[in-house]
Order: structure tokens, then sequence, then C-alpha cells
């Protein structure tokens, strides 16, 4: 073993937590020759002390105390993997204000107080790292931050959330509805206990907005994401993809290509063709295909959560740590101090109108004549044009039809308010569902 010794000290042991420590022990001194340190998990701070857990560490190195493991001056690395906003945002400015590289998995706590957190990290010297924020075990950070730096980026989209995509590739496989497989998505794990953080796209949006300060400088407020879930999307959907070489992906999207001030920020359903790299990414595993000027596009693929995947993307920021602690100071070999770039100030967020695409939309309407014409009439009349029209029967009502309608290219903006009009119609049964269609490579 090397002389120089790292301490590290987790702030948080669950599952993610105790994946962490049980790989630096297991790949000790692999790392200790590659690094020429030797990394030791020093303080570790728990919810509950004397706990059952699936690794076993020495009882005297454990704490309830995470702002003690961050405040420690023995403790060169802090790895917050606590989860919530609170708690851990005490303990990150905590380790950050101590001047120390503090590593954090946390997306929500980035997408809420990152800009706060990194202006903490320059004030008093720290370093803020987090590749494990996004994606997972999938390296996209240091691909942004670090391998296509020299690049300006006209788009960044992806399947960020791999328990949407999981329950959207069972839908599609098997022929079953959402419920049933949400059921069967939690059993196993894959949804958090409040699934809403998952289907409801809220996850995936935290990590857009990470994504979005990577590339452009610039933190997008979260409530200003176009974010929908996938808990409407019915079977019909799913089949209308199936039978017209579409995939139905949660779709994230960081655009800046239209418009070079105008940046788009959304997390939507998404009908995307199979002929896409996307398209053909299936059950828990994430992607992101990231457009650069430079390089042209370069896509991702790997687990984007559990254990021992987003473990290594927190051990990989561990170990750029020690090579910075290693060179010394942001002048070392890794500057981390705030890798994004500096022209944010000059983007604004792309409003409905500044937005276009073609889109699908399912309405359930009561069979009756002059129906068709007057969703027609309501659609022309906000500038949306029919690509296609398709209808069948609703179950064994022959009185009720399903009409699935295609459109050519429109905005955000005119079909929200085509679709508030179809609502208002007596003969529209449920409520409409839209989403847009890709236009990816």
């Amino acid at each position: 073993m090397s002389e120089r010794i790292i301490k590290v000290g987790l702030c948080g042991f669950g599952v993610v937590g105790q994946g962490v420590f049980d790989h630096l022990e297991r790949k000790r001194s692999v790392l200790s020759e590659q690094l020429g340190a030797d990394i030791i998990v020093s303080r570790i701070a728990v919810r509950t002390p004397g706990k059952a857990r699936d690794v076993e560490v020495d009882a005297s190195i454990v704490t309830d105390d995470p702002l003690a493991v961050a405040m420690d001056p023995e403790v060169d690395v802090v790895c917050e993997l606590m989860g919530g906003t609170g708690r851990a945002r005490e303990v990150v400015l905590a380790g950050l204000k101590a001047s120390k590289i503090v590593i954090t998995a946390n997306k929500a706590l980035l997408c809420d107080f990152g800009e706060e957190l990194l202006s903490v990290a320059r004030e008093h010297g720290g370093h803020l790292l987090f590749e494990a924020s996004v994606a997972g075990g999938i390296p996209v950070i240091k691909a942004i931050r670090e391998g296509l730096v020299i690049n300006d980026f006209s788009s960044i989209y992806g399947i960020l959330n791999g328990t949407c995509n999981y329950i959207l590739t069972r839908m599609t496989n098997e022929g079953l509805s959402y419920p049933e497989i949400l059921v069967e998505a939690k059993a196993l794990g894959y949804a958090e206990a409040d699934e809403a953080l998952d289907v409801d796209g809220i996850d995936a949006a935290h990590k857009a907005v990470v994504l979005a300060y990577l590339a452009h400088g610039k933190w997008v407020d979260f409530k200003e994401v176009r974010l929908q879930g996938i808990t409407e999307v019915s079977q019909e959907d799913i089949q209308f993809a199936k039978n017209n070489g579409y995939a139905i992906k949660l779709i994230a999207v960081i655009d800046r290509a239209a418009k070079g001030s105008i940046l788009r920020v959304s997390v939507l359903p998404t009908l995307v063709s199979t002929q896409c790299s996307l398209g053909r990414v299936d059950g828990v595993f994430n992607a992101i295909s990231v457009h650069g000027d430079v390089v042209g596009e370069t896509v991702y693929i790997g687990p984007g959560a559990g254990r021992d995947a987003t473990a290594s993307a927190v051990i990989s920021d561990v170990v750029d740590a020690v090579k910075l602690l290693i060179f010394g100071g942001p002048e070392g070999r890794f500057p981390f101090l705030d890798p994004a770039p500096r022209n944010g100030s000059s983007i604004t967020i792309a409003r409905a109108e500044d937005i276009e695409s073609r889109y699908y939309l399912r309405l359930v309407v009561l069979d009756q004549p002059g129906v068709m014409a007057q969703i027609s009439s309501i659609l022309a009349s906000h500038e949306v044009s029919l690509a296609s029209v398709s209808q069948k029967e609703v179950g064994e009502n022959a009185e009720r039809v399903s009409l699935i309608i295609t459109t050519h290219v429109t905005t955000e903006n005119a079909i929200v308010n085509a679709v508030a009009s179809l609502t208002e119609l007596e003969s529209v049964e449920e409520k409409p569902f839209y989403m847009p269609i890709g236009n990816f490579a």
C-alpha cells in the first residue's frame, strides 16, 4: 500500500452507500496501485446505528451525525448519499465551507440548490462532484465536462428514468396495462416508494436540469421544465406506436438548436422511431444522445440506477477527488470548481410558441354525424393541420369511438389551445391525450 492515505466519509449508508463501501474495500489494492494512494472509508453516518446491514463495518467509525462527518478535519472527501434536500443540503454546504471535495448522487438537491452549492464551493475553495446524479452508471457528466469540452451542444435528449422505460417496455412487449406493471415495478424495487417521482417524470426532470446547466451554464427553474409523466399512456397508444414503427419513451430534451438564445427543457412521453437508437433501448436501461458542434452525435447507453451502477459512478468521482488532491488545487489536473459554460445569463427558456413538433392526439368521442367536422374545424382554427386520422369502436360500445390523429408540424401553444377547445365539446367523452412525435436521428 502507498503511504499516501485519502480518507472518505460516507453520509448515508443505504443501498448505494453500502455499495460504495463494498466496492471501495474490494478494489482497494487495485485503486492504490493505480492512484498511488490508499483510499479508506474513515467515517460513516447512518440514520440508525446498530442496524443490521448487508456489509460489515467497524462500529467505531459509525455515527448518527452526518454533519460531524462533513466537518471532520480528518476526512478528505465527503460523499453525500442521504437523499432528500433538507439535511443533505446542510451536509453538502458544511463540507464545501470546510473547503472539502464533496460528492453527491442527489439530483433533486442539485436541481433545487445547485447554483447555491457551486457558489459556496467557489467562495471557500471546495469542489462539488456529481457524476452519479444523472444516468447512474453512464459517465455522461464526464463526457460533457471533459471528453466533449470543446463542443457547443445544440441538443441533448434521452431516456433518464429506468423505471418508466421498464414499464413502457413491458406494456409494449406483453400487452399489460400501466397499473398492472406499476405493482410489479414497486415489488421489484424499480419504482420509488413514492412512485410519482418516477412515473410523473419528476426524477427525469431533475436530471434534465443538471444536464442543461452542464451544457449551457443555465440553472433552469424546475417549474419551467415542460413536464408530463407516463400515467396516461394506454394500450391503444402502445398499439398505434407498434403498428407504425414507433416506440413510446419518456424522453428528456435539452434543446438549443432552433434559436441560439432560447433553451427548451422538457420531459414528455414521446413517439420515437424504432430506427432511432433511443427507440431500441428497453427495460431499465438509460440512453442519452449528445449533439456537439465538433464531434457530432455521441450516444451513451447503460444501467441508470441500482446499487452497483450508482456506486460505480460515485467511486469514479472519488477517484477524481484523489487525483485532485494529489495534483493540488484548481490549477491541478482536474479543475472541477465549476464545470459549466459561462454564457448562461444570455439564455431564455422556451415558451410554448417557440416549440415546434408533430403531435399524436387520442380522443374518445360519441359516434355521431358532424363530430369529425367539429374536431377538424377546431384544429384548423388553432392552425393544427391533420396528417392522418384513424378510428375504432371503444370496447363493445358502438356509440363511442376512439380517434387517433397525427398532425403536421405545429407549435406547442397551438396543440395545447386546440386540446383545451376540444375538451369543451359535449361529444368528447374522455380527457384527450397527446404527445409529441420525436424527430430524432
